[in-house]
């Protein structure tokens, strides 16, 4: 099936990513990771996005046009995610987010192929200001994306451990023993946040100033602004704390899924609801 040019192969990277999730399950877990399995899974990640990649790009730039939609931010906040985890996986030890990531990217790459969004004006389309817009804006989401779920593994982690000790247990739970320190997962967590904050204020901000150029109307406060500025504002508040008090645990985790939320509602949540529910293009 053919939707405004997009390739009938999009169910292609879902059905490769499932693939891989299997080859992960199947794997003893009661057993290390020996380095040949890990190198295949590196290597199989990296040829699953290429191939995710080349579909997301034509499902988006579609010959002379620019189509674009939540299911298509969506698919790329997973794919921008699962390229940073495969990146930052050979420097630090987070394999415990790969089949989050992974799940995540086979559930949304699937998406484009289903809901196949708009076409954006030709004279954003040609603008440089959108196009660096654009990109920016898809990595702050992308380093958000993985930001949540690393936070979500987190506060698994921190009730895991505190029900452990409340309840006298002599060891943790298996799967946290494969886990990193926590200390070591906020400061990994606390690094995606300060890149993404940046290219976030970065959107943010491009998007404030320089409306008329990016999208060829003056700014509007619609629903798109208000959580746009709502999410900086969540970030802004997380980042300063962090930085003036030490803000750390379960309250850092509940700010950064906050400021997630409110950043999906900016752009997929409202075409979500235009392109789903109201059935409006």
């Amino acid at each position: 099936m053919t939707i405004l040019g997009y390739s009938g192969f999009g169910w292609l990277p879902s059905l490769l990513y499932l693939l891989l999730i299997i080859v992960l399950g199947y794997r003893d877990q009661r057993r290390p990771e020996t380095p040949f399995f890990v190198g295949l899974v590196q290597i199989l990640i990296l040829i699953v996005l290429i191939i995710h990649g080349i579909l997301l790009y034509e499902s988006i730039f579609n010959g002379e046009r620019f189509v674009f939609g939540f299911a298509q931010d969506l698919s790329l906040m997973a794919w921008v995610g699962l390229s940073f985890y495969w990146i930052q996986s050979f420097f630090l030890p987070i394999s415990s987010l790969r089949l989050m990531t992974i799940s995540m990217a086979m559930f949304c790459a699937i998406l484009p192929d289903l809901f196949p969004g708009s076409v954006i004006s030709q004279r954003a389309v040609a603008d440089p200001w959108f196009k660096a817009h654009f990109i920016v804006a898809t990595f702050a989401v992308g380093f958000f994306s993985l930001s949540a779920m690393l936070a979500v593994l987190m506060n698994l982690q921190d009730r895991a451990l505190r029900k452990g000790m409340a309840n006298g247990m002599g060891g943790a739970p298996t799967w946290i023993e494969s886990l990193p320190p926590l200390l070591t997962m906020e400061s990994f967590l606390f690094r995606l946040l300060y890149v993404g904050y940046a290219l976030l204020s970065m959107t943010v901000f491009s998007g404030l100033f320089f409306s008329q150029e990016l999208f060829g109307k003056p700014l509007v406060f619609d629903h798109k602004t208000v959580f746009a500025l709502l999410s900086w504002l969540l970030f802004s508040g997380l980042v300063v704390a962090r930085l003036r008090v030490g803000l750390r645990g379960p309250t850092a985790v509940r700010w950064v899924l906050g400021g997630f939320v409110a950043l999906l509602l900016t752009y997929a949540g409202t075409r979500f609801v235009a392109e789903v529910i109201l059935q409006r293009s």
